[in-house]
This record gives C-alpha cells, structure tokens and sequence, in this order.
C-alpha cells in the first residue's frame, strides 16, 4: 500500500475523526468488465461483480433502493442491492454512458458517446420518451435546480448542448473549449471541465458564454463539490493532480498531485476522498484534515466510484460466487471499442476523449 502526505490548510475543522466502520465501496473497472467492491475499514476487496463489456458510471434508483450501473458498451443496465451487493436483475439499455437523475427525480437522462445521443427517460419505468441525435461524443450532464433544463457536454464538438425537457429541443448549443467533458451546476452557474486543456470554464447558463477560466491542470475533467459544497476537487487525469478550489470564490485553495490519472471521486461518511486512479489500477484514499492517502488495488482502469454507508462488515462470500452475467447472445451489441494502455493516458486521451 503506498503512503504519502500531502501538505493541507484546508480550514477543514469539525471533520469527523475516521472511525472505524464497514463502508461498502463500489469501484468500476471499465477494462476488467468488472465491479470491485471493497470494505472500507479493512481496505480489502469483498466482492467482485462481473458485467458484459465496460462500465463506467452509476448512480442510486429513483427510490433509492438499488444502485444502477451503466454498462456502456455491453448495452446492459446492472441493478444492485447497494447494502449487500447482490445483482437484483439487468435490464438491455442502449449504450448508457453517463446518466443523472433529474432533481425533481422524474427523469433519467442517458448520454450515449459511442452513438452520439441523449436519452429522455421516465425514470420510474425506465419508458423513452425522447431521442435527441447530437454532434459527437454526448459526454456529461447537469440539471437546473428545477428540472426544467439540461446540460451536456459534446466533447469531440468543443460544445455544451442546452435541452428542455418540457419539449426535449435545444434550446442553444455553445462552445466551450477542446474536449470538455464534466458539468457541475454550481451557485447559479455551470462547471465544465475542459479536458483538452487546462481549466474549468465558469458558464452562463442562459446562453453558454464562457464568463470566466479558472486554472486547474492538463486534462482537468469534472468537478466534484464537497458533501457541504464549500469545496470544490478538480481532478486533471493528464497531470495527475487535484486542484481544490473555494467553493463561493472559485479560488486556489491548495493542488495535490495523486500519480495515476485522478478520475471519479466519493465521499464516505468521516468526510475522506475516495478517487480512482484511471492509469494504475488502483483507488486512492485521501483524508482531506490529516492530508493521509492510501492506495488500494483494483481492477483495470477504475472509472465510477460510490461509497454505501454500512455500520457492519458485509458476510463472507467466495469471490467466485458472484452472480455471472448473461449470456452476450441476450444483449444488442454495442459498436466495438479499441482498448487503450492503461498505464498511456495521453494515448486514451486521443483515442476515447473520456
């Protein structure tokens, strides 16, 4: 396990001190086609989950009972049990990339970068009520407050897209700079990672002007607002760094470089980062008032990542005792997909963009 300080004065006062519990977190490996599931007091992986070809993102159910994971490329919706990690069922599903719930918690929302569209869903039932075909690589969203707008980012068109979902038209569409790729709606404005650069831009949402650049890294991606959000993490997959802002300012508040290509982050419940670690196969644990990080192994190419609050350790079960996937034969199959090195993320860059 590797160990290294980093130097913080976060003013972070009032954080928890970790104590010790059985957190689940889950960890998707996009090319092992695989989820790890480890425990967080022992830092041990406890399960491993296999799915068809490549997952990346998942969130919680409608009703929070279930947590849905994308399988983007097998064409697969997986549901689990997120206190026990049991695979409830799996559902087909066209190509689902990157999916939010809406705020309101009546619409599913799909990115599709393979196939370059946006799907409108139901969210309780899952019913399409909209296609949109959009100019390449759908890639991330973000909500209004009241539900009634979405944003997503189109990384091979340099753009950000606005959707109503009251008529599911854009209603402008606008660029942003080279690749950009996460988009966070924060105090009225929206953050988008510009990947193909160095920087967040700071965006209207009435009319996608681009009205201020904050500084981050190469390669800064998506921006993670603290549970309080007083906070905001920048992870830059290409300088394989974090850059931790103000959350009312947007200013510098400290950069912590994490070898490894820093990539989705979680928050468990004593306030630590969990980050996956894209290029090396592992996760990267960070305790933000120490300045403690440990890392984990884990499948290839660690993508999503969420932490399922549990007070005791999850029973035994043999790795080898997770429910199989079906067979490929009962899944649409997806557009194939070169794999990239996982330890040359300027080579994944060009290739995937994501």
């Amino acid at each position: 396990m590797w160990r290294a300080p980093l130097a913080l004065c976060l003013g972070l006062a009032g954080l928890l001190p970790a104590a010790a519990r059985a957190d689940l977190v889950y960890v998707l490996n996009s090319a092992d086609a695989s989820i790890s599931v480890l425990e967080s007091t022992t830092r041990e992986e406890v399960r491993r989950i296999p799915v068809l070809r490549e997952v990346h993102h998942l969130i919680l159910s409608p009703d929070r009972t279930e947590l849905m994971v994308g399988d983007s490329a097998g064409n697969e919706m997986l549901y689990l049990d997120p206190d026990t990690a049991e695979v409830r069922r799996r559902e087909k599903f066209s190509n689902p990339y990157h999916m939010e719930l809406s705020p309101d918690g009546k619409l599913l929302v799909v990115t599709s970068l393979r196939r370059d569209q946006v799907d409108i869903y139901e969210a309780a039932t899952r019913t399409l009520l909209a296609r949109l075909r959009v100019p390449d690589k759908p890639s991330h969203l973000a909500y209004t407050p009241d539900s009634r707008i979405v944003f997503v980012t189109l990384q091979g068109a340099r753009g950000l897209m606005a959707i109503d979902l009251a008529t599911y038209k854009p209603l402008w569409t606008a660029e942003v700079g080279p690749q950009p790729a996460g988009v966070t709606w924060h105090n009225g404005k929206l953050l988008v990672g510009v990947m193909g650069s160095d920087h967040v831009a700071v965006v209207n949402p009435a009319d996608g002007k681009v009205e201020r650049i904050i500084p981050a890294a190469r390669g800064a991606h998506t921006v993670f607002p603290s549970p309080d959000r007083k906070l905001l993490y920048v992870n830059s997959r290409v300088d394989s760094r974090i850059t931790v802002l103000d959350g009312e300012t947007l200013e510098q508040r400290a950069s912590w470089p994490l070898p490894g290509g820093p990539d989705c982050i979680a928050f468990d419940p004593q306030g630590r980062l969990w980050v996956t670690l894209r290029w090396i196969a592992r996760v990267a644990i960070i305790d933000p008032a120490t300045g403690e990080t440990d890392t984990v192994p884990v499948g290839r190419s660690p993508h999503g990542i969420w932490v399922q609050p549990r007070a005791t350790p999850l029973p035994a079960l043999p790795v080898a005792e997770a429910a199989p996937p079906p067979a490929e034969s009962a899944v649409v199959p997806a557009r194939a997909e070169r794999a990239a090195p996982a330890q040359q993320p300027a080579v994944w860059r060009r290739m995937f963009g994501r």
